[in-house]
Parts: C-alpha cells; sequence; structure tokens
C-alpha cells in the first residue's frame, strides 16, 4: 500500500509534525548557541548522552519525548524490581498479575504490551513465544541496572519490528572506574530475604565486573485475598550479570556482555464465576532468561565501525501439582554492523544493517534490515534528526519506516522538541501457527499492524537549578492491530486504536535539602469503535519528595495514584493511590542502612482484575561498599 493512501485517512498525523518542524527552523534562526546549563540541578538534562537513538545524542539535542531513569533515581526510588521503577516515568501504565513474579506488562501512550521493544545492552529479548511477542518484565532485578531509557513513540525506524509504541532501552551497571564492588542484603515483609554482591576491576588494558543477586519470598496470594484466597504464592530467583571489554591499540574495544536470571514463581488458577476468573490453585512457573553479546568497536579517523552479535533466550514451564501442564522456548539471534560517521561538527550519520533470527519450539523466521540516521545543526541551536529503515522479513516482505525530529534551545533555560514517526509490528510466531475451534489451518491473511505518531514538547530549567518544568503533548494512531477472533479460529486484523495526551513533569527547591517532584499523565486511548482501551488509565501521576542535605540522611515519601480503568467485559479496576517511604543512613562512606516502607497507607487496590497487591509492608537492609 502506497504511502499517500496509508497515511490519508489521519491527515493530522502527516501534515502537523511538517508544520511544527518548519516553525521550529523559523524559531531557531538566530545562531546563538546556548551554554549548558547548570550541572548541579535538574538543568543537567544537556549533559546526558542517550544511547537509545543510535546517534549517542545528548538530551538536549534529541527531538525525541525520552524518559531516563539513572542508577541514583533507581538507587531513590528502592524498588527491588525495575517494573515499579520504570512505572514512574510518565505515561507509562504497569499492569501486574499479582506481586513477586506475577507477569508484568508496560505500555508507552496506550500503545499494548507487546508493542514496546525491549532492548538489554542493544540486544532485543522480547519473548518470540508469547502470544504477542511481548516481554515480561517481572524478573528484572533493579540492581543489575545502571540505567532506564524510555523512548516514546513508534521507533521502528531505529529498531525495527516490534518499536511500534516505543522503546525501553535498559544497560546493566558498568564497572566502577576504580574498582571494588558491594556487598548487600534485605529483609523484609512476608519473609522476603534478598541479598547480592558484586565485584569489579579497571586498567589501562580493559575492565570486568561480576554481580550475583537473589530473593526469595513467601509472597501473598496472586488471587485477591480480599475475595477469600488465603494460599501465598512464593517467589525464589537468582540474577548473574558478568560485564568486560578489552581496550585495543587504536582507541578500539571488545566488549561483551551477559545477563542471566532463573526464577520459580507460584501463581493461582482460573475458576469461573471468581472476580477476574481467578482463584487460589497449585500452580508453578519455572523461567530461564538469557541476554548475551559480543562486540567490537574499532575508530577508522571520523569513521567508528561497531560489529555485535546477540543472543536472547527465554525457556517456560508451568506445573500443576508438580506435573508439567506447558513448556515454552523462545530465541532471537541478531548480528548488527553499524558505521558512525562524524562529517564534521555540524553533520553526524549513522548507518548500517542487521539480521535477525527468531525462533520457537514449532517455528522459525528470519529478518534482514538496512537503516541510516542523519543529525544535522543548521544552526548552532537547532539539531534536527531524520532516519530511514527498510526490514525485509521473509513471510511478510519489506516494510519501510521514516523519523523526524527536532530540537531547539531557545535560550541558556528554555528547549522546543519535536517528532514524527511511524512503525510497524510483523505478527508473532504464535499468531501465524496457532489455530483452533474448527479452522484447519492458521490464518494466511495477517498483516503487519502499523502506526504513526506525532509529540511536541517544551522544556524550561531555572538559571540556578532550584526549578523545572516540561509538557508533552502527542497523537498516535495504529491500524490493523492483531486479535484473536472465534470465527475465524485464529488471529485476524480487526483493531484500530487512536490515542492522544499530554504529560507534565517538574520539579522545585523547596530548600537545600528538600525538593519536591511531580509528574502528571493524561491519555485517551480508543478503539476504532471508540470504546476506550481496557488497562490504560486516562489520569496517572506521582508526586514526591526528597531529602538529601549532603549528610547522613536522605530518603523520598512517593505518592502514587493509577486513575480507574476498563478491565474488559463490564469490570473495573478502581482508582488507587499508594504512600511510599524510603530512607538511607550513610554511617560511613562506606556502609549505609536503607529502610523502605511500602502502602503506608494499607490501600486495598488490584492492578489486574481478581489480583490482589501487598498491604501495608516494609523491608530494612544494609550495602557494603569496597
Amino acid at each position: 500500500m502506497g504511502q499517500e493512501s496509508r497515511f490519508g485517512t489521519r491527515p493530522v498525523h502527516t501534515r502537523s509534525p511538517l508544520i511544527l518542524v518548519a516553525a521550529i527552523c523559523l524559531l531557531a534562526g538566530s545562531p546563538t548557541f546556548a551554554t549548558e546549563a547548570d550541572p548541579s540541578g535538574p538543568g543537567e538534562i544537556s549533559e546526558i548522552v542517550v544511547d537509545g537513538t543510535r546517534l549517542g545524542q545528548l538530551r538536549a539535542e534529541t527531538g525525541t519525548s525520552i524518559s531516563i531513569i539513572d542508577l541514583e533515581e533507581l538507587e531513590t526510588l528502592g524498588f527491588r524490581f525495575v517494573v515499579d521503577a520504570i512505572a514512574a516515568a510518565p505515561g507509562v501504565t504497569v499492569n501486574q498479575n499479582g506481586p513477586f513474579g506475577g507477569s508484568a506488562s508496560v505500555r508507552i501512550r496506550g500503545a499494548a504490551s507487546e508493542q514496546t521493544l525491549v532492548l538489554v545492552d542493544g540486544v532485543p529479548v522480547n519473548d518470540p513465544s508469547s502470544p504477542g511477542g511481548g516481554f515480561n518484565f517481572a524478573r528484572l532485578d533493579s540492581d543489575m541496572i545502571e540505567r532506564i531509557e524510555i523512548l516514546k513513540g513508534p521507533q521502528s525506524s531505529l529498531w525495527g519490528s516490534d518499536a511500534i509504541g516505543g522503546v525501553v532501552s535498559i544497560i546493566t551497571r558498568q564497572p566502577e572506574s576504580d574498582g571494588g564492588g558491594d556487598v548487600f542484603v534485605d529483609l523484609g515483609s512476608f519473609a522476603t530475604r534478598r541479598g547480592g554482591v558484586s565485584f569489579g576491576q579497571s586498567g589501562d588494558a580493559g575492565d570486568f565486573r561480576f554481580a550475583a543477586s537473589t530473593i526469595s519470598s513467601d509472597g501473598i496470594s496472586k488471587a485477591d485475598e480480599a475475595n477469600g484466597n488465603t494460599e501465598a504464592d512464593g517467589y525464589d530467583s537468582r540474577t548473574l550479570a558478568v560485564k568486560g571489554g578489552l581496550d585495543l591499540a587504536g582507541g578500539g574495544r571488545l566488549q561483551a556482555d551477559l545477563l542471566t536470571t532463573a526464577a520459580r514463581a507460584d501463581f493461582d488458577s482460573y475458576r469461573f464465576g471468581a472476580q477476574g476468573s481467578v482463584g487460589d490453585g497449585p500452580e508453578t512457573s519455572e523461567t530461564g532468561e538469557i541476554a548475551a553479546k559480543v562486540s567490537l568497536s574499532l575508530p577508522s579517523g571520523a569513521l567508528e565501525h561497531l560489529l555485535l552479535a546477540g543472543w536472547s533466550d527465554i525457556e517456560r514451564e508451568n506445573l500443576r501439582d508438580g506435573a508439567s501442564t506447558y513448556q515454552a522456548l523462545g530465541r532471537r539471534g541478531l548480528l548488527r554492523y553499524q558505521g558512525t560517521l562524524g562529517i564534521d561538527e555540524n553533520n553526524t550519520l549513522a548507518f548500517g544493517a542487521e539480521h535477525e533470527q527468531t525462533e520457537t519450539l514449532l517455528e522459525e523466521t528470519a529478518i534482514g534490515s538496512v537503516f541510516a540516521v542523519h543529525e544535522i545543526k543548521p544552526a548552532a541551536n537547532l539539531t534536527l534528526t531524520g532516519g530511514l529503515r527498510a526490514d525485509r522479513h521473509e513471510t511478510f516482505g519489506t516494510e519501510t519506516t521514516a523519523r523526524l525530529g527536532a530540537a531547539v534551545q531557545l535560550n541558556d533555560n528554555l528547549i522546543l522538541r519535536a517528532s514524527w514517526g511511524d512503525g510497524f509490528k510483523a505478527p508473532s510466531l504464535f499468531q501465524t501457527t496457532y489455530f483452533c475451534c474448527g479452522a484447519k489451518v492458521p490464518s494466511q491473511q495477517l498483516r503487519p499492524e502499523s502506526s504513526r505518531a506525532f509529540d511536541a514538547g517544551i522544556e524550561w530549567f531555572a538559571p540556578d537549578g532550584g526549578a523545572s518544568i516540561g509538557a508533552t503533548a502527542f497523537s498516535q494512531y495504529t491500524e490493523n492491530l492483531i486479535n484473536f477472533s472465534f470465527s475465524v479460529g485464529g488471529y485476524e486484523n480487526i483493531a484500530e486504536v487512536d490515542s492522544g495526551g499530554v504529560e507534565i513533569y517538574g520539579s522545585l527547591a523547596l530548600s537545600g535539602a528538600f525538593r519536591l517532584r511531580a509528574n502528571y499523565a493524561f491519555v485517551d486511548a480508543r478503539d476504532g469503535a471508540g470504546d476506550a482501551l481496557i488497562r490504560i488509565p486516562r489520569h496517572s501521576g506521582d508526586l514526591s519528595l526528597d531529602y538529601d542535605a549532603g549528610g547522613t540522611w536522605s530518603g523520598r515519601l512517593l505518592l502514587r495514584h493509577n486513575g480507574r480503568e476498563d478491565d474488559g467485559g463490564g469490570g473495573f479496576v478502581e482508582d488507587w493511590t499508594r504512600l511510599d517511604l524510603t530512607a538511607r543512613y550513610r554511617i560511613s562512606n562506606r556502609l549505609e542502612m536503607f529502610v523502605r516502607l511500602e502502602n503506608l497507607l494499607g490501600e486495598h487496590y488490584q492492578q489486574i482484575l481478581g489480583y490482589g497487591t501487598p498491604g501495608r509492608s516494609g523491608s530494612v537492609g544494609m550495602r557494603l561498599r569496597y
């Protein structure tokens, strides 16, 4: 289908971005370059490098809407699992069917969870064996993570299929510049025990880091205890991360990364007539996950070459009373070449090719890609970025996607940014092979899902770093969504989604020790019939009060609100508000004590209909750095 017919039904998605990018170019006519903001405050955005754009752009120079959760923020939040930290980003919705290993999905601006591509150190880790090819965030230990970048809107021109709604790029912990490591222990409610150790070394020849952690908990009932479910569902996991690199002559580098998790989680059974159709049961899931890569970076004058081989693997088995009831295997193998050329001080070009092989127990497929991303600075305070990619799927043919972005720094403290992009998602292996209900073969008519989106935002920072505020408006249209249909006994393209909204965020220094932070998102996501999408709150946000006087005590009081959600079939998950407190006490430069109190007000709430969440609970621990 040609581009004109593809986009003609929603002209607002194609004309508006071009108009706004043109307006930004006019605003940027002045050649004055704004100085970098004060690095001691929130204005340090000018110094943050974003890896997920493929160009290593400064945060202030990218037109893409990005939320970044760095190591300091992860430690301040104090969550055990990455999924709870990701929920702090505006416009991001998390749904989990019970804590401690319950399946956890992440939705960006109303896009389905399987429309979010997840990268670990640049390697795609979405599960090919799951029905939609999504990723389960339930088992990622936050202690292994250095930074999380959440790129919002279609990113297929950068990362190909599955990046139709956005990308979550996760970077694992780097070796300390001066070597060393840490050991920690954490004890909490529900007989939860968590601990870990890491050590590393850095030198002229290279560096390495080894880290291991474990968590075990008796848990609570996955099915809500308020519905009479009393059986606790336990959780155990072990995570290992290894990272090492050799610095080669001439500025080259050979790098290897490995992240692996083995987990066992109890879950509950289908129960007809119960809320959410779930109740106590003797079900258990066992999962093993691996994400690994080897990369070689070689500079050659103004051109830097990157060769990468990546691999991800997930094996799952469900058991009932110890007997196997379900098994699944999903693997992704990736070969990537990227060249990054510094044409001059105002032009940078990244280009390359990828080949990805995906397989399950029943099927396999491959996709080959070529891409290019160009950053140009026509004026000192203006950065324009354009991307183009062609993906050739061995079953569904070639899809071409594009992206445009613009960022202009109007003065020392004010940034405007806008972006437009389109994306696609090839049908998953499960969707192309599953059939039932009288059908004799799987559907032969499936087409890739496609989307196009536009957003524009503004950010302001006080010169002294004492305050900041930003707002981003977005609109996204997705068509040819793949849903299961009983009438055909399989999957077909029968749905579309139109979503829009606004994200607002900011911070204010109340004194030398206290800072108030807030974010809010309004998301209106509807299907082709005009009905609200399930499990997407229209209103959500966080309000936090931080304390850090640079001495022994620091902490955060976090208030998190999630609006009412339609859960399908006439059921609703009511709105909820939760209050958490984290605190750290620095006994010395090497030893600290940390405390976390969750759900201080004892709020009873659900994230998915019928599934429970912990009441008032907490944990205490210590960490020794050496």
